[in-house]
């Protein structure tokens, strides 16, 4: 895959990142929080499923998930979190509030991912040109949820 379509799908992800936590909130107006957050992971879960059923024909390598270690079965218990987090703070935060946290919270512990080299990913060192992004990243959260 090219960087540049890297880029854009994962600009397309974003949006839809940034879609989740309202549509999630309204469906918690409905149903409560943990009810909204508990269909969300249901559907999710089916439509990849499907994905899995026409596009691989099957249940693809599912089988061998115990050959992974402990630590790499926490994705859809980290996911729940931030999902019945996110649809309770948009609601105070607002959407880009909520977003800017987030993406905020991601970079941070992505960059001691990198130093450190953790969760199987290769040691990067980390430069001024981080630091220095990573202090501009922090200005604009505190500007884009002060009141």
């Amino acid at each position: 895959m090219s960087r540049a379509l890297a880029v854009l799908l994962g600009v397309g992800a974003g949006c839809l990142v940034g879609m989740q936590a309202p549509i999630n909130s309204r469906l918690g107006k409905t149903v409560g929080s943990t009810e909204a957050a508990t269909i969300s992971f249901l559907v999710g879960t089916v439509a990849l499923v499907l994905i899995l059923l026409v596009v691989r024909g099957g249940v693809g390598n599912l089988g061998d998930v115990g050959r992974a270690p402990w630590w790499a079965l926490v994705g859809g218990l980290l996911g729940a979190v931030y999902v019945s987090v996110a649809l309770v703070a948009v609601r105070t935060l607002g959407a880009s509030g909520l977003t800017a946290v987030v993406i905020a919270g991601q970079l941070l512990i992505s960059v001691a991912i990198d130093r450190f080299g953790l969760l199987g990913i290769a040691k990067q060192q980390i430069g001024v040109s981080r630091v220095i992004g990573l202090v501009l990243l922090v200005a604009g959260v505190a500007l884009v949820v002060r009141k």
